[in-house]
């Protein structure tokens, strides 16, 4: 097995053990997720970059890539939802458009039809990470901050959830619109499929 396709699998491992430290009610398992989630974060960046600068290019990478993605968000948001800090109907959505469209790709690989994802789908696969990695932040950081008794942790203290449910529905938006998107340019085949 190739590099870019073991830094796949290896996200894929690290999901579920960031979400089991990550819902713990423990300051040393809080950062440990945290660490987790930014280790995660850079093998995306370095089975892309890898994989490009050598052409490395696979079947089991072209699918396992952007699941390993959905896998690491989707744990995250879980586990915002376990924790009470989002709202659970845009993290619903951007679940079930994940695993809908990855459905979608399984039926039509079978039919030996590869689905490319789109520029799209990437903006939005970047902004899915960036919205879980500032909550993340902002959540350890005032963490960290209490744990010390820093009168910092008091000015930066600020209705959060609201403003994360902003963000994530933002990203819910843009998640469904992709989706939807993949169903208008491949209604036919879908149709063919179903058949």
């Amino acid at each position: 097995m190739n590099i870019p396709n073991k830094l796949t699998l290896l996200r894929i491992i690290i999901a579920p053990i960031f979400m089991y430290f990550f819902i713990l009610d423990n300051f040393y398992a809080k950062l440990l997720a945290l660490a987790l989630f930014i280790i995660a974060a850079l093998t995306d960046l370095a089975d892309g970059h890898y994989a490009r600068k050598y052409g490395i290019v696979t079947g089991f990478g072209k699918f396992m890539d952007p699941l390993a993605d959905k896998i690491l968000v989707s744990c995250a948001l879980i586990s915002f939802i376990a924790l009470g800090i989002v709202s659970p109907l845009p993290v619903m959505l951007i679940v079930g458009r994940e695993f809908g469209i990855t459905g979608l790709r399984l039926m039509a690989a079978y039919r030996s039809v590869f689905i490319p994802p789109s520029w799209l789908a990437k903006v939005k696969t970047f902004l899915q990470l960036t919205v879980v990695g500032l909550v993340l932040a902002y959540l350890n950081l005032i963490m960290v901050l209490e744990h010390f008794n820093s009168p910092a942790a008091e000015l930066l203290t600020f209705n959060y959830p609201l403003y994360f449910n902003i963000l994530l529905w933002i990203t819910a938006a843009i998640t469904l619109w992709t989706g939807i998107n993949y169903i208008i340019k491949y209604f036919f085949m879908i149709k063919t499929i179903l058949k």
